[in-house]
């Protein structure tokens, strides 16, 4: 890992109606417009879905991190992430967000008090990883953490 800060550059482009073209280097460009909820075509990316978007990317590589540095294996992650946003003291902005996970991981072999010790510690590592995402800590949005285990796919 490099040192910190790290620094991001996007470029929006975009003509006076139209779609947004999203650039950064190294990566392919993005059209987005705005949701339907403000007039949008809602069909491309809105820099809400995006945030949104983010915030479950986030979750999903934070965890990968602990997974692997604590040794625990896992077969799949679904993180279905809900942003909530609302007017407060006549700003709009989000106020929350839920995440409702669900983590699977082959414990097949394992029975009664092992299956619950590593059900607690894949509770665990998903709550560390709530707490870790840097995208969620640099919003001021609550979050919520929605969590469901299957140790025998």
């Amino acid at each position: 890992m490099q040192a910190y800060p790290h620094q991001y550059r996007v470029q929006a482009l975009a003509e006076s109606e139209g779609d947004v073209r999203l650039a950064g280097a190294g990566l392919p460009p993005l059209a987005s417009a705005p949701p339907p909820e403000f007039g949008g075509p809602g069909d491309r990316w809105s820099p809400e879905t995006l945030l949104a978007a983010a915030v479950a990317d986030c979750f999903v590589l934070t965890f990968r991190a602990i997974a692997r540095a604590s040794k625990f294996a896992w077969t799949s992650l679904d993180c279905e992430v809900e942003g909530v946003l609302d007017q407060v003291d006549g700003s709009t902005r989000f106020t929350a967000f839920t995440l409702t996970v669900a983590l699977a991981a082959d414990r097949s072999a394992a029975a009664g008090p092992d299956l619950d010790r590593e059900a607690q510690k894949a509770r665990r590592l998903l709550q560390k990883a709530e707490h870790s995402c840097l995208i969620t800590q640099s919003l001021r949005a609550d979050t919520h953490l929605d969590i469901s285990i299957d140790l025998n796919p």
